[in-house]
């Protein structure tokens, strides 16, 4: 059994199993951990209903978090810099209920954040937290943090997010679009389904007919926009391996890197396996490795539950690729994610600027190690889930002018939407096409 971290004290009497799970998912991610996991590790346990609030709460706490400081610090003599991080935290999440969510009692938000503060830290913390968020239902009616005059903090605070990427951002598209990125990132993520091995109507007819709200998704052809709030996993179609899920932006990678029928792939960074399927559905044998086992492990569940059988899952390191050559080599490469913090709102708070150069420097290194492994003729095709042009038209122009034997190339035309073509490279953005981010590049070998 996993020993406890500090602040994931248990928690019994009156406090929800929901909350102390949202409560011991913050002590997580403060250790290091990412949202997804510690989340599906912490709320194993709790039935389908709780984890959906619990993870409301959590996620909507994280896309608020810049904001709920300036409103909960402003209540604190000395300020939250005073406070052991796991109050600070408890703080955050009542605060969320009583601003955030309005279907939650402000006597159930105050009582049960202060009974945790209490059995976490002791009848000191809990007197604070119970005297702030008293104040804060109170006070939530006319609750407005003082606006700062520098405009870039203003949408760091109005947005909630880190003040030196918003910078960033303001810098390359302009403040009014670097808004809407920002807006677009605390929207929450729709579910998306590509089917696989049966038509888009049949498998619209199928959810349908288990009552799921379906629409049509954004940019590509033959996806489906499920209803908010269902349980995929109890879906018939989902345990008959009819679907898997996958973003529009992740779907338009594959369909811009233009597979022709049969070929043989490298799929060399696959988890979870979505563009590994997508591959699939028109190449001849697809290599999908992954150098983590258990991500592996999870790759290769997807594969069975669809019955993909030209997919072979493989652990293997993509900097130590072998000696084998491959028609198209796909290098979706480990990135700052800047593209998809709408899902990962976690990712904001934990990225840091020299993370750009320790990314690039993996990049760089994954894309010298895999070019061998595209035979003459051959194409390999560089993606990330980044905006960030240091993770993207940076890395191209590098390894174009380190191989002179490898050119870009367009794909071909219809391939993809004009609109998300940039000089013959995919780039996607949030703000503009209502999905993640996304970019990628063909790279032609020379025959």
């Amino acid at each position: 059994m996993m020993p406890p971290r500090r602040g994931a004290a248990a928690v019994v009497g009156t406090v929800t199993e929901s909350r102390r799970v949202a409560a011991d998912v913050c002590a997580d991610l403060r250790a290091g951990d990412l949202l997804d996991g510690a989340f599906e590790r912490r709320a194993a346990a709790l039935d389908a209903r709780d984890r959906r609030w619990a993870l409301e709460l959590v996620a909507g706490m994280l896309r608020r978090r810049a904001w709920l400081d300036a409103v909960v610090g402003g209540f604190v003599t000395g300020g939250l810099a005073r406070l052991d991080p796991d109050v600070t935290d408890l703080l955050r999440l009542g605060a969320q209920q009583l601003t955030g969510m309005d279907r939650v009692p402000a006597y159930a938000a105050i009582a049960q954040t202060v009974e945790l503060a209490k059995v976490r830290h002791g009848r000191g913390a809990a007197g604070l937290v119970n005297a702030v968020l008293r104040r804060i239902d109170r006070e939530r009616a006319t609750l407005a943090p003082a606006e700062p005059g520098d405009p870039i903090e203003a949408l760091a605070l109005r947005h909630s997010h880190p003040r030196w990427l918003v910078a960033r951002w303001a810098a390359r598209w302009g403040a009014d679009e670097a808004a809407r990125l920002l807006a677009a990132n605390n929207t929450l993520a729709p579910v998306i389904v590509r089917p696989f091995g049966i038509g888009f109507e049949p498998l619209e007819a199928m959810l349908e007919a288990s009552d799921v709200p379906v629409s049509d998704a954004p940019l590509v052809r033959d996806s489906l926009q499920l209803g908010p709030g269902i349980a995929l996993t109890e879906l018939g179609a989902f345990r008959q391996g009819r679907f898997f899920v996958q973003d529009p932006a992740a779907t338009l990678v594959v369909h811009y890197a233009a597979v022709p029928p049969g070929a043989r792939v490298l799929d060399a960074c696959a988890a979870p396996g979505g563009k590994a399927l997508e591959l699939a559905k028109v190449a001849g044998h697809v290599v999908a490795a992954d150098r983590q086992p258990a991500r592996a492990a999870r790759l290769q569940e997807n594969v069975t539950r669809v019955g993909a059988t030209n997919v072979e899952v493989r652990v293997a390191d993509a900097r130590e690729p072998g000696d084998g050559t491959y028609d198209v080599v796909l290098v979706d490469a480990p990135c700052t994610g800047t593209g998809t913090f709408r899902r990962h709102p976690d990712a904001r708070w934990r990225l840091k600027v020299s993370d750009l150069a320790v990314m690039g420097a993996l990049q760089r290194s994954l894309l010298a190690a895999l070019a061998p492994t595209v035979r003459p003729g051959g194409l390999l095709v560089y993606s990330t889930c980044s905006l960030e042009p240091e993770e993207n038209d940076v890395q191209v122009e590098h390894f174009l002018a380190a191989h002179p034997d490898f050119t870009l190339e367009p794909p071909p035309e219809g391939a993809v939407p004009p609109d998300v073509l940039d000089g013959g490279r995919l780039r996607v953005l949030p703000q503009r096409h209502g999905t993640d981010g996304a970019f990628a590049a063909r790279l032609r070998r020379r025959a």
